[in-house]
């Protein structure tokens, strides 16, 4: 059977051919972070009143020893069960006193494997900026131990047309702009060995209230909310209050944020840093090519 067309139905078949081979690079991740239920909504969390319990410290421990305990089980949980996992990462940042813009990152992230005292799957991470309208479009890529310990970027929208993809390292001054942690310690695992290493210092300090909440909620996920309460500032304090929300059913922390001691005792304290993991699904089966810029359906 032939099948005739005209010079003008010839034509809108190429131009619908070409403007889908435009559009190939890039569909993946987009498409795969406009799935989300989450992709444009601000975290919605709650928080379950009053609490279970609260720690005190007691001649037998410090009240910050069910918090370590609890975040080295997710640990342990995290290093022998979570590979990998996908989701969409929504910080928020102080920085220099100003407090940012939500930003929306697709991310996928490898956890490093290590078998006989080998690293046999570094930590590898990618990410593709949804929103803000300023960002949306970067991508970065970052492989720990490989293409000389740097990771690779480049700028979304306009710029991304203009500027090519450009290697940093992660500590460096421009990959630093706007960040309070470098992309090398991206990642829930790296969350809490951070937390563990942040209790473990502030357990050798007084001055500290520790509640377990059942029945918080993010974005409709059961969790269970850990509150830290440091009630004066101190020098040697990070935060006045830190949330850690851990997910019930996987047992890994989905949401942190830290709020800094209010200004007055007539204003609420102040947000420093928060970062929620939405639409988080583990063990996916990412592979090398997910954390190449040879990939096909990335745009470095």
């Amino acid at each position: 059977m032939t099948i005739k067309l005209t010079r003008m139905q010839m034509v809108s078949v190429i131009l619908s051919l070409m403007a889908l081979m435009y559009l190939v690079p890039v569909a993946s991740a987009q498409q795969q972070a406009a799935d989300s239920p989450d992709r444009f909504r601000e975290p919605v969390f709650r928080i379950a009143r009053p609490p279970v319990s609260v720690a005190k410290k007691t001649p037998q421990g410090h009240p910050l020893d069910p918090a370590i305990a609890v975040a080295r089980k997710c640990l342990v949980n995290i290093q022998d069960n979570v590979k990998d996992y996908t989701c969409t990462l929504v910080k928020r940042e102080r920085i220099n006193g100003e407090l940012g813009n939500y930003e929306y990152m697709f991310t996928k992230i490898r956890n490093p494997r290590i078998e006989s005292g080998r690293v046999v799957s570094p930590l590898s991470a990618y990410m593709y900026f949804v929103k803000p309208t300023a960002v949306k479009g970067r991508e970065v890529i970052y492989v720990a131990g490989r293409n000389n310990g740097k990771m690779c970027a480049h700028e979304g929208g306009t710029k991304g047309r203009l500027i090519p993809s450009v290697w940093l390292s992660p500590n460096g001054v421009i990959a630093m702009k706007g960040q309070r942690y470098p992309m090398s310690e991206i990642g829930i695992e790296n969350l809490v060995v951070k937390l563990i290493e942040r209790g473990t210092r502030d357990r050798k300090r007084g001055e500290c209230e520790v509640e377990f909440r059942k029945g918080a909620k993010i974005n409709g996920r059961n969790c269970t909310l850990i509150q830290i309460t440091h009630p004066v500032r101190r020098p040697f304090f990070d935060f006045h209050i830190a949330q850690i929300f851990i997910d019930n059913k996987l047992n890994v922390p989905i949401r942190y944020a830290a709020y800094d001691w209010p200004k007055s005792a007539k204003v609420k304290p102040e947000i420093t840093e928060e970062y929620t993991y939405l639409n988080l699904k583990v063990n996916v089966g990412l592979d090398d090519m997910d954390f190449n810029v040879k990939n096909p359906d990335y745009n470095f």
